[in-house]
């Protein structure tokens, strides 16, 4: 029988991660997937909050336990995380990512719940993951580089008087669906697996066919996804070029906003994951509590950094917002396949730079861009330091 302190403890912790989740919906996931296409004037303010708060859900269920189960137990080696230590975490970072929200600054949420998770761990007398961290690093350091270049590239792609945007487009929508056939759910595979569409789709067609291996039937599968994207997009932008694009631009939105709740729910629950053995409660569960509360910020607290993103950072039109979403969507999937806790600020706030830039700098602020990287580096540096003596004093107070 689990001891009522026990699931006293776990009950705090809940809250603070549910504080937390909702601190992300208002924030990070629940702000920058629609941020372009409000910009780009597809979309209202208010209902980019409502439909991205319903996709990050949907993301938070099916694509949340690689980079839940990686901060609840891969951030930190020696020791398991306690319920006092995963409530210090939480709240830690959950408070300065909602200071962020209010102030209309876009804090890195994956920045200050990492700095967060490692001050109590190495509180407690843990010791550094070093291995995981080069890996976080890594993404983060590449993430401005390789999204700004790739939002700039598209961009100028697009908007080159030798190439029709009536091929561009659907060109561009088959890469996407490409990256569409590589997004993997657990669904697909057995327990503590994951497989693609493309591979559950080969795998089918092997049997099926009796014809083939599975790897040519992968590659035949991301091209066939591939192809009919390109085919629908084409039909739309022949139709009306302007009406095409911001249709595209939407789905493009509610792919990265799926992509987002699969990230971010991570960093709201995954310090609760080392107490699952305290409290039976399965991780399925845990996911969709954090998805609710994903859902319950992007309603109540997304559309002020909505606004911010969209209006303050650049002035987009369909093809730089376009641009921009492409590449923060493959960044985005890459980081839930690898289980690494990732900034959505970062990764759509560097591709509007980068597709803002294709314009000679049309919109962008830079006097805001240094606040906004200062922002980043400080939440993470302030998460570690105050995680790690708020947790120094609680244990000295509470003996734990």
């Amino acid at each position: 029988m689990v001891a009522t302190g026990a699931v006293g403890t776990f009950v705090v912790a809940a809250l603070a991660s549910l504080f937390m989740a909702w601190a992300i919906g208002a924030g990070s996931s629940g702000s920058t997937p629609f941020a372009p296409a409000v910009g780009a004037n597809a979309i209202s303010v208010m209902r980019a909050g409502f439909i991205v708060g319903l996709l990050g859900f949907g993301g938070a269920v099916l694509q949340g336990a690689n980079v839940t189960n990686a901060v609840g137990n891969e951030l930190i080696g020696g020791v398991t995380l306690t319920a006092p230590a995963a409530v210090v975490a939480l709240l830690t970072a959950a408070v300065l990512v909602a200071l962020g929200v209010f102030a209309g600054y876009p804090i890195a949420t994956a920045f200050t719940v990492t700095g967060a998770v490692v001050g109590v761990g190495l509180a407690m007398g843990g010791t550094p993951a070093w291995p995981k961290y080069q890996q976080i690093a890594a993404l983060w350091v590449l993430t401005p580089f390789v999204g700004g270049s790739a939002a700039y590239a598209t961009a100028r792609g697009l908007r080159a008087e030798r190439i029709s945007e009536v091929w561009a487009v659907p060109a561009l929508a088959g890469v996407v669906g490409v990256l569409v056939a590589n997004m993997e759910f657990a669904a697909f595979a057995g327990p503590g697996e994951s497989a693609s569409i493309a591979r559950l789709a080969a795998r089918s067609l092997v049997v099926s066919a009796g014809v083939g291996t599975e790897t040519l039937w992968f590659v035949a599968s991301m091209l066939g996804v591939g192809l009919i994207a390109a085919a629908v997009v084409g039909r739309w932008v022949t139709v009306d070029i302007a009406s095409g694009q911001q249709r595209f631009l939407l789905v493009l939105g509610g792919l990265v906003a799926f992509s987002a709740g699969g990230s971010q729910v991570g960093l709201a629950i995954g310090p609760l994951v080392p107490l699952l053995d305290v409290v039976t409660v399965p991780l399925p569960a845990l996911l969709v509590g954090g998805g609710l509360g994903l859902l319950a910020g992007s309603w109540t607290g997304a559309p002020r950094m909505i606004k911010a993103l969209a209006q303050d950072y650049s002035s987009l039109g369909p093809r730089r917002s376009i641009a921009a979403m492409i590449p923060s969507f493959a960044i985005a999937q890459t980081a839930v396949a690898l289980g690494v806790p990732v900034s959505f600020n970062e990764i759509i706030v560097s591709a509007i730079i980068g597709s803002g830039y294709a314009a000679s700098g049309a919109g962008v602020s830079g006097r805001k861009m240094l606040y906004t990287v200062l922002a980043w580096i400080g939440s993470l540096l302030l998460a570690f330091t105050l995680s790690y003596g708020g947790f120094t004093l609680v244990s000295s107070v509470l003996s734990v």
